[in-house]
Parts: structure tokens; C-alpha cells; sequence
């Protein structure tokens, strides 16, 4: 029996890594904004793998705010609630509260049952970058970037990436730094993310949700870092409608 359990989990997990070694879409960051897209994707047929960085994916929504774990979610976005089967409550005119933790594991659920591939504990070093365009990622381990360890990685080859990771714009500022390109922005540059304006951080997310150099696509709060907008807290619609956003542009073009 040891050896069944082994070698089970063993040739399982190598099997789904295989299959994603080439993929349609890599996400990068499992915030609501990458669950969202990711999702969407597998729903549309693509072979989706995203990597987290961390054990849980969800990003910020588990811990609502300040670990109250409760979300805030503006009317807009309350048809997005309903597509994941997100329970809510009406709070005030136009805001709806939800509860963080049944929130962030019906996102995990959907985009998995879609058949979107989800690495967990896996970090982003890299973008695979192919006549002048990103075409993949390089990822280990994030117990040995932790470590800093002296550990070859491995390369995911795809024909687009989403820049999920949040405040960091983790991707983005790989891209910039290693390759010396211009992004989409209005400085060229990673511009970085100004203190908190809710009302115009949930407008300028979605807007600023696009890509910003052949290949790679920023959603979520990384949207706003790249472009440097403001951040918005615990308010969520804007992450889940940006996540949208992002796959049906990807989806259009490849």
C-alpha cells in the first residue's frame, strides 16, 4: 500500500505536469483576478496552468480585511457572484458582503473543475522571451527561491502570460528589468501603484487590464501597479471583472 500511495501521487502529479509544459495561457498568481481568467479559459477550451506561489491560492480575498473575513463587492459585479455560486448578502444601495473563505474556494473549485491546471508552491524566476515577444515562464520551487538556493529551474512554454501577481507586478518588472523593452504604460516603464482611492481603483483596474507587451497581460491589482493607478482594499469586483477582461482578450486573440 506505501509504495500504491507513492507512486500514485507520483505519476498523477507528472502526468498534469507534462501536459502543461506547453500550454495555451500560464497565469501567474492565483489572486481572484487569475482564478477568474483561469476559469474562463478552461471554459473556453484552452489548456490553462496557473502557479502560485503560496500553499492556498485565493491571494488577499481569504483574509478579507484586516482577517475580518468578510468582502465587500459592488452590484457590477454580483453577476460574477452568481457564475461562481458565490452566497451574499445585501449590506447598503449597490454593496453586497461575502464571506472571504466560501468566496476564495468557489473561485478555486470552478476554475479546477473547468480543468484549468492549478502548481501551488511554485514560483515564477522568469519569462521565456522569444523574438521579442514573452512566451513563457521559467518557474521552481518556492521553497528554493526561499531559500535561495542554487537550483536550476524549469522551462512552461505558452502562447500567452497573465501577470496575476498583485501590488509586486512581479512578471512586469522581470520583463522590464532583464530585456530593456517598453511596456504599455505611459512611461514605458512598471509605473507602480499609488495609495488607496477606491472608487477610481475600481474603474482604472479594469481599464488598466490589458497587455502591456507582446505576450504578456496584467489583471487584477498588478493591472493598476504596472499603470500606476491606485489601490482599492477590500473591495473585490473590480479583481473578478478584471479577471473576466483578461480571458476574453486572450481568448479573441490566439
Amino acid at each position: 500500500m506505501e509504495q500504491i500511495v507513492s507512486s500514485g501521487i507520483i505519476d498523477s502529479y507528472f502526468d498534469k505536469l507534462k501536459k502543461s509544459l506547453s500550454a495555451d495561457v500560464v497565469i501567474v498568481g492565483g489572486g481572484p483576478s487569475g482564478l477568474v481568467a483561469a476559469y474562463f479559459l478552461a471554459k473556453r477550451g484552452l489548456n490553462v496552468s496557473l502557479y502560485e506561489r503560496k500553499l492556498a491560492p485565493g491571494g488577499g480575498m481569504w483574509g478579507g480585511a484586516m482577517m475580518f473575513n468578510e468582502i465587500i463587492v459592488q452590484k457590477e459585479a454580483l453577476y460574477l457572484l452568481d457564475e461562481f455560486k458565490i452566497k451574499y448578502n445585501q449590506y447598503k444601495d449597490g454593496y453586497y458582503t461575502a464571506d472571504s473563505v466560501h468566496a476564495s474556494a468557489s473561485l478555486i473549485y470552478h476554475a479546477t473543475n473547468e480543468g484549468a491546471k492549478i502548481f501551488n508552491c511554485t514560483s515564477i524566476e522568469d519569462v521565456v522571451f522569444v523574438e521579442d515577444k514573452v512566451s513563457g515562464v521559467v518557474i521552481n520551487w518556492a521553497p528554493v527561491h526561499r531559500e535561495n538556493l542554487h537550483v536550476d529551474p524549469l522551462v512552461i512554454m505558452s502562447k500567452a502570460v497573465i501577470d496575476g501577481t498583485g501590488h509586486d507586478c512581479e512578471v512586469a518588472r522581470i520583463l522590464e528589468k532583464k530585456n530593456d523593452v517598453k511596456l504599455n504604460t505611459i512611461t514605458g516603464n512598471v509605473v507602480g501603484e499609488r495609495s488607496l482611492s477606491i472608487e477610481e481603483a475600481e474603474r482604472t483596474t479594469i481599464e488598466n487590464t490589458k497587455e502591456i507587451y507582446p505576450g504578456l497581460f496584467v489583471s487584477g491589482m498588478a493591472s493598476n501597479g504596472v499603470s500606476g493607478s491606485y489601490r482599492m482594499g477590500p473591495i473585490f469586483g473590480s479583481m473578478l471583472m478584471s479577471g473576466e477582461k483578461v480571458a476574453g482578450l486572450i481568448a479573441d486573440k490566439i
